[in-house]
């Protein structure tokens, strides 16, 4: 049976030296019709560049946003105890010189430069990291010339089908883009501590080594997503990709650059997927959802040929948003601050029941 592998895109953990590509490395261009309007509520991020409200042509995209794109080179370790080096990619997000990458292409990392589009480097210094999101944000100081911020999108107006653009430096080629489409939405990654992220966005526009903290744009040049990993069996490029979305990298990068740190909003709680929302597996001690009286399954019954959970709650709105998943209500949690009230509607016993439960900080 042939085993599929989730890879993380940084060369980090390698000991060697990445060699770089020289110039604009191997370009790569597709068709993308002009006439598909993408529409996509915009983010403002501040500083950032101006976009047209439709789409554009690749290389309208590429000259629009080539130079918010950076190179990142990060290493740890000694010369005597040995080096490791990480290369990957990242973007300019605001004008004060905060740049966005994964958490784990700057993960440990003793030294840290960034390439600008025009060879121009620059030493950076990590601000913070979320390794729950994979995110990071790093800071270079340099002359406004050197920095373009991009805009960022609304994660949630992006459909199947939309054309995408990933921007990075995959195996030390920098400024490469490469084309494609959104191939589906809500899927689910492991971060670098094993937290599931979720909603993130699957394209198979063709990204590698190198490219993990990049970009993926919208046909308007804003982003939607920060390329992350990659599904393969071979460990290269098999049109599977995952990208971060726009709307978790704008909560987690805006609490990073204000606070070095990221709280995430915790319940409490585990959970399985049943019929009309999800059933309450398991509570954890000293919880949210402990302190509001949410009750565990007590056991299993088969239904069509499957256990199903019974004698728990059965969790079916969170804050007034109906709830069809775990993924759903994981996103729902996510979208909220530790320290927020919200309500949970449950079905116990066949009696709906609303709660209101003060969020927690995840561990």
């Amino acid at each position: 049976m042939t085993t599929r592998r989730r890879t993380l895109l940084s060369v980090s953990g390698i000991v060697a030296a990445v060699v770089l590509g020289a110039g604009l490395g191997a370009v790569t261009f597709a068709l993308i019709d002009d006439g598909n309007t993408t529409v996509v509520r915009q983010v403002t991020v501040e500083g950032s560049q101006p976009v047209a409200s439709g789409a554009l042509s690749i290389a309208q995209v590429y000259d629009q946003a080539s130079k918010a794109v950076v190179e990142i080179a990060a290493s740890s370790g000694s010369t005597f105890g040995g080096q490791t080096s990480a290369q990957g990619s990242g973007f300019v997000f605001d004008r004060k010189g905060d740049i966005v990458t994964n958490q784990h292409v700057v993960a440990g990392a003793s030294t840290i430069s960034v390439s600008f589009w025009n060879g121009t480097e620059r030493p950076a210094k990590l601000v913070g990291n979320d390794p729950s999101t994979d995110l990071a944000v790093i800071h270079v100081d340099a002359p406004a010339s050197l920095l373009h911020p991009l805009a960022l999108a609304n994660s949630n107006a992006v459909r199947v089908g939309d054309p995408v653009l990933a921007f990075g430096s995959p195996f030390g080629l920098e400024g490469t883009v490469t084309s494609g489409i959104v191939s589906a939405l809500h899927r689910e990654m492991t971060a670098p501590n094993n937290y599931t992220i979720t909603d993130t966005i699957q394209t198979d526009a063709a990204i590698n080594h190198g490219n993990s903290g990049g970009p993926l744009l919208d046909a308007a040049g804003r982003v939607i997503g920060v390329d992350a990993q990659i599904e393969s069996e071979s460990g290269g490029s098999d049109g599977v990709g995952f990208a971060i979305p726009s709307n978790t990298v704008s909560a987690i990068v805006r609490q990073l650059v204000s606070s070095g740190k990221v709280e995430h909003a915790f319940l409490g709680v585990r959970m399985e997927p049943v019929s009309g929302g999800v059933a309450v597996t398991r509570v954890l001690a000293n919880t949210p959802a402990a302190s509001v009286g949410i009750r565990a399954a007590t056991g299993t019954k088969l239904v069509d040929g499957q256990e199903v959970p019974t004698g728990g709650d059965v969790i079916v709105a969170f804050a007034g948003e109906p709830v069809t998943s775990a993924v759903a209500l994981q996103s729902a949690v996510d979208a909220h601050r530790p320290g927020d009230t919200v309500s949970i509607t449950i079905v116990r016993g066949g009696s709906r029941k609303t709660l209101d439960v003060k969020l927690g900080v995840r561990p």
